[in-house]
């Protein structure tokens, strides 16, 4: 099973909810509440995100983070990668050559190298904009679930 982090998850999911009001503030105990993520974990994850350039800073009293730029430019990649590293589907994607003891045998390496490009390119496809705008599917789906738990339709 290929899985994200938690904590890759709860970043998608922050920075989501911060692209809904782009221009203001939101200290980490406000979006922690409002995302369900516990504050220890969101604020871990917004100096994360801080460090890789992709959320602002703001000290003091008002202050908070901030998109550093426009969630039109920031891709999910982006946001794995702030908190997770590089996206790579195997030990050898993620390590240097010659660090595999298989490497001089295998054959596969090659074709985990197409696959993980593939994988991070349609994560650097979807656009932190789209993601934090709702879709109609999931907007329908949302708005039926009580019927849906209830087993109508």
């Amino acid at each position: 099973m290929i899985r994200l982090t938690n904590l890759a998850d709860y970043a998608v999911v922050l920075m989501s909810r911060m692209a809904m009001t782009p221009d203001a503030l939101h200290n980490a105990t406000d979006i922690a509440r409002d995302s369900m993520v516990p504050v220890p974990t969101a604020s871990k994850i917004l100096n994360a995100l801080g460090r890789a350039g992709l959320l602002t800073s703001h000290r003091g009293l008002k202050g908070g983070f901030q998109l550093a730029k426009s969630a039109a430019t920031i891709t999910v990649a982006d946001i794995i990668e702030a908190v997770d590293g590089p996206i790579a589907l195997t030990h050898c994607i993620e390590t240097a050559p010659g660090d595999c003891s298989y490497e001089p045998i295998c054959g596969m390496r090659p074709h985990w190298q197409v696959i993980n490009q593939v994988v991070k390119g349609a994560l650097s496809d979807i656009s932190l904009a789209e993601i934090a705008t709702p879709s109609p599917l999931a907007a329908m789906l949302q708005d039926d679930s009580p019927n849906i738990a209830a087993g109508r339709s």
